[in-house]
């Protein structure tokens, strides 16, 4: 019998093969939220869905922090782990605003597929190209699913052309909506040639709805869906043959087309077809590059027997009984197993991880195993950083995430003196989560810092958690710099123009803050033998 800390090739592999690891991506109120929430009603993990954006006293099981509570929207990535139809499913939930790319760049890397939500009748929206554009340069596979189908939208067709042409990618329905808006009633599975026929069981799409599955001819045209709607369904189901893009599955895992399926998140209609699908068709965990320290790449298989693991998040505070930090980790080989020694890369030593949590939101449940492309949280107490490698062997380090060069820069400081200590902690571990970031003055470390952003949200939610964790209310100082840059160089002889500003960041680099993108490049212009990058 094989013991704890080991495991078959065979049984590994098994493992590797049952895990979908996928993240969910929309423009903010597309419905991404709610999406999630559905997935968890049809697994079993709830039994009724709360509404995302309900006056009553609802809340999505995916937004654990209260500001998301309050305002409906999710601003940090969660991630959860369940079975659905004896697949083990990892889950990221990430924020769809702006303000926030920095911690869904990040966390897409844990994830192997994606699913895009669009809203019918928006298509395809600015925040919802850019994250596909950051899938697209990592190669992740993409499913896409048209929601809000139960609510007036455009035309299904000319959604799947402003696909093509916005993202430069094949588009193939999957399936292909009865009716829209008032009229919708359900969709035709295109593979079947049956039609899905759904009756709302509850108010707000709380439980499963019933479904009817017939033949196409058996569709009845009654209430809002007419005979000439009938007539016109067919006339697309036939055009779709016809002239419609055929679905490849090898063509989706390469990234060159998305399979669309049509749906009503908030009616459950729709919605497990594609669950269904991305269980059939999304990958499962594929080999992860790494750099060795001589400068070449190797690339980490899932199935080699060695545990490795990158943190590709961190959060603070997720459930305030327990008032600590989580680091998130991907595990990307091997297996893991209760008190496993690893080397940690980037501190040079060993380290036991100890307790780790599968995560359902912020509830909590201590693991024995996982396995590639589990997510797991481990309490840090200082040791872990975003982007960290650990494994068992040691020698390489996965690829760095990447730091985003802020627009946005304020000092921040307490409104009650005797607070400092409660300033300073609190931002050690939000700063830390990566949202925003943390600069000094390069002569004057005994000052209070500045707080560097990419979106003015990220103060908003900065100032809300240092008050609703921590308990310290402050004054935020915008100071007058719109751009910055990391500088690579001897810092001596560089030519500062008069209004920036050296800084120092977490890191000790220095970086440069400018008033505007005029100054950057004349610094630019002036410095030849100086480097100033936007990402770190």
């Amino acid at each position: 019998m094989s013991s704890p800390e080991t495991t078959s090739p065979a049984n590994l592999a098994q493992e590797v093969k049952s895990r979908r690891t996928f993240a969910i991506i929309s423009h903010p109120d597309a419905g991404k939220t709610t999406l999630t929430e559905k997935l968890l009603l049809y697994s079993g993990m709830i039994r009724t869905a709360g509404m995302v954006g309900s006056r009553k006293n609802k809340k999505a099981a995916s937004d654990w922090m209260s500001m998301e509570q309050e305002r409906g929207i999710s601003i940090t990535a969660s991630a959860m782990q369940f079975t659905y139809k004896d697949i083990t499913v990892n889950v990221l939930d990430t924020p769809g605003h702006q303000d926030f790319s920095e911690d869904t760049y990040r966390t897409l890397t844990a994830a192997d597929s994606v699913i895009m939500v669009l809203d019918g009748a928006k298509g395809i929206e600015l925040q919802t190209r850019k994250l596909f554009e950051a899938c697209k340069l990592r190669g992740i596979p993409a499913m896409t699913f048209v929601n809000k189908w139960d609510l007036p939208g455009r035309d299904p067709l000319e959604l799947m052309e402003e696909v093509e042409e916005i993202l430069g990618i094949h588009s193939s329905a999957m399936n292909w909506p009865i009716g829209n808006g008032r009229s919708f009633k359900g969709i035709v599975d295109r593979a079947s040639g049956k039609a899905h026929l759904y009756t709302r069981t509850s108010a707000g799409g709380a439980t499963r709805p019933d479904v009817e599955i017939v033949d196409l001819d058996q569709i009845p045209a009654e209430g809002e869906f007419t005979e000439s709607d009938l007539n016109a369904l067919k006339e697309e189901i036939e055009l779709l043959e016809e002239a419609g893009n055929p679905f490849s599955e090898e063509e989706f895992l390469k990234g060159k087309v998305t399979p669309v399926f049509f749906g009503s998140a908030a009616t459950n209609f729709g919605v497990e077809p594609i669950f269904d699908a991305l269980m059939n068709l999304a990958p499962c965990p594929s080999p992860r590059p790494a750099d060795l320290p001589d400068g070449s790449e190797i690339e980490i298989a899932p199935e080699d027997e060695k545990f490795s693991a990158y943190v590709f998040k961190m959060q603070a505070n997720m459930n305030p009984r327990h008032r600590d930090c989580v680091a998130f980790m991907r595990i990307n080989s091997g297996k893991y197993y209760k008190d496993i020694n690893v080397k940690h890369d980037r501190l040079g030593r060993k380290i036991r991880l100890a307790r780790p949590h599968s995560l359902m939101v912020s509830e909590r449940s201590t693991i024995d195993e996982a396995f590639p492309g589990d997510i797991i949280g481990v309490i840090n107490s200082g040791q872990f950083a975003i982007g960290d490698t650990i494994s068992a062997k040691g020698g390489f380090k996965f690829k760095p995430l990447p730091f985003f060069q802020p627009e946005l820069f304020a000092r921040i400081r307490p409104k009650d003196m005797g607070k400092r200590k409660n300033l300073d902690k609190g931002l050690e571990q939000l700063v830390a989560e990566g949202a925003v970031q943390l600069l000094w003055d390069w002569e004057d470390l005994g000052n209070y810092p500045y707080v560097a952003a990419v979106g003015r949200l990220q103060f908003e939610v900065l100032q809300f958690r240092l008050e609703d964790e921590y308990k310290v209310l402050t004054h935020l100082d915008n100071m007058p710099y719109e751009s910055s840059a990391w500088l690579e160089g001897d810092l001596d002889t560089f030519e500062k123009p008069f209004n920036a500003r050296v800084c120092r960041d977490q890191q000790d680099r220095p970086m440069v803050l400018f008033t505007d993108d005029w100054e950057k490049k004349l610094a630019i212009k002036n410095n030849p033998d100086h480097q100033l990058l936007d990402y770190a």
